[in-house]
């Protein structure tokens, strides 16, 4: 089959041998996979989503194949399932039972492989992690990326008074009130924790979901209300920065770092459980999507990545076998 996978030099489309499920996976004949960040640093073998050698891609949509002796809910060849894993970037692709679910009947295959990494990630970082409680307010760092779009969404369906988004793109803060922000504020201005102020009364929020980091940090602490969460969810501006000890203390801030790559498939499994316990009904209703940008062959994929690197994209790439 064919295959994108990471090369010390990045990434490469190559002829590999079809994956066999183990007992507790589903193999997937993929029909759409979704380009995320994580996937340019395992395109080269880092970053923690796979090594040299190892087909790229953590979310894909497509029709179930055969399912493993031990897999439960009821999977059966021909299904249409989406799924978050490893190895998307390919004709066929395996995934843990617990990381697949089946898609609403009414999805098309495109819909549905946007959608895995983003509703899991940032249902996690929201609610789980971030405890976000209805009438708080929230900002979302970075959030015309796809799972930022996502975030936004979430926030507002689960009761959040007022969604802030950020991004430095004017074009694409333009559009975020589209999905659910209520202010969208231009980082680039070093004015802009006092920006957020003005909007909470000089309170700062109660939660911000942060995918940008080092760039951002000594501001997001200014931005944050007493008592208030931080949960670092990605490191798009840099993996480290100056730190003001001193306000991170005097807020009394939670400062919370989350991963899946230190996450057992037992937690990843509850993560799953646990956002389509909160979200099934409104994605299945439509009420959270991304928009698609791009669409690229699998054999394009280096064009793809090319495409994600060039940070000109709003919403989602997807790769077609």
């Amino acid at each position: 089959m064919k295959a994108a996978v990471a090369t010390d030099k990045g990434l490469e489309v190559r002829d590999i041998p079809q994956p066999k499920p183990k007992p507790h996976e589903i193999l997937v004949r993929v029909k759409a996979a979704g380009l995320n960040r994580a996937d340019l640093n395992a395109a080269r073998g880092a970053g923690g989503h796979g090594a040299v050698g190892a087909t790229v891609g953590i979310d894909w949509a497509g029709e179930v194949v055969e399912a493993g002796s031990e897999v439960q809910g009821g999977f059966k060849p021909g299904d249409r399932v989406m799924c978050a894993g490893a190895g998307g970037y390919a004709e066929y692709a395996v995934a843990d039972w617990g990381r697949v679910s089946p898609m609403p009947a009414d999805f098309g295959f495109e819909q549905a492989a946007t959608l895995p990494v983003a509703v899991n990630t940032m249902h996690d970082a929201l609610i789980t992690n971030g405890r976000l409680k209805p009438g708080e307010s929230v900002l979302i760092q970075g959030a015309s990326s796809g799972v930022g779009l996502m975030a936004l969404q979430i926030a507002k369906l689960m009761g959040a008074r007022l969604v802030i988004g950020t991004s430095t793109n004017a074009a694409r803060r333009g559009r975020l009130k589209e999905f659910g922000a209520d202010l969208a504020v231009d980082t680039s201005n070093p004015a802009w924790p006092e920006e957020v102020l003005k909007a909470t009364e000089g309170k700062g929020v109660n939660l911000i979901i942060d995918q940008v980091s080092g760039s951002v940090a000594i501001g997001n602490l200014k931005a944050t209300a007493i008592l208030g969460r931080i949960v670092n969810v990605g490191r798009l501006g840099g993996g480290k920065a100056e730190f003001d000890f001193d306000l991170h203390a005097a807020r009394r801030i939670t400062y919370i770092g989350v991963t899946h790559r230190t996450r057992s498939v037992e937690e990843l499994r509850e993560e799953t459980r646990v956002m389509w316990r909160d979200l099934a009904t409104p994605i299945a209703a439509g009420k959270l999507h991304l928009p698609i940008d791009k669409v690229f062959p699998l054999g394009d994929a280096v064009a793809a990545h090319a495409h994600m690197k060039a940070n000109q994209h709003f919403g989602k790439i997807l790769l077609i076998p």
